[in-house]
């Protein structure tokens, strides 16, 4: 059971959504809080996140995974890292018409990310335990996203060469990675930093679009 009233959490995901200008119907919206008690429930013991307040998961995870929401191109995802299925369970619910490839090396998240897939009824989702640097699918992907993972050149270096023409890739960074992008030298012109404003979350967030056409 969420520690939170689910009112209050139904009631700060719909704001946030509307800020972003996403739009969710009552099963999406529905989905989002179910993954979220599901995330809630097994970081008692498997300590997935730092984030332990299920009100500030909505802003902190949820919404903050969302906001990439329309920078996603094509029909196919990899979400590189993805942790506890983050940014890329959230983008599932709300993109049924996509498919998403779930990818992190540790095998504690990944057991729980293929739960909460099954759990979901996420039929769009593929799981799987793979080290990045060692990820050979056999076929490339129109977007590949990274969540706080690396850094810009660790990330360019091991997505690209999974990233299909046209295709993006979208890193979503903290502050705005000046002394990263100091390294690239000259700075690439397919790369963009587009700053996002994420609906109950402090500090500055930017997604870094790298674009191959």
């Amino acid at each position: 059971m969420l520690e939170a009233d689910s009112g209050a959490l139904r009631q700060r995901l719909d704001a946030g959504l509307a800020v972003l200008g996403l739009d969710a119907d009552e099963g999406q919206r529905a989905g989002l809080v179910a993954y979220l008690a599901l995330l809630v429930k097994w970081n008692r013991t498997y300590n997935l996140t730092a984030v332990r307040d299920p009100l500030d998961m909505v802003g902190r995870h949820l919404l903050d995974s969302l906001a990439v929401a329309p920078y996603l191109f094509g029909d196919s995802v990899l979400d590189l890292g993805t942790g506890a299925g983050l940014p890329g369970i959230p983008l599932a619910l709300l993109q049924p018409e996509r498919r998403f490839w779930l990818l992190d090396g540790n095998g504690k998240k990944t057991r729980f990310v293929r739960q909460a897939v099954m759990e979901l009824g996420l039929d769009n989702c593929e799981v799987v335990q793979a080290r990045m640097e060692s990820y050979r699918p056999g076929r490339n992907f129109a977007t590949i996203v990274a969540r706080a993972l690396a850094s810009l050149s660790e990330l360019r270096a091991l997505g690209e060469p999974l990233l299909a023409h046209p295709g993006r890739l979208l890193l979503l960074k903290g502050r705005a990675p000046e002394a990263e992008l100091e390294d690239l030298i000259p700075r690439p012109a397919n790369l963009r930093v587009h700053r996002l404003v994420v609906p109950f979350v402090d500090g500055e967030r930017h997604l870094i679009e790298v674009r191959l056409d």
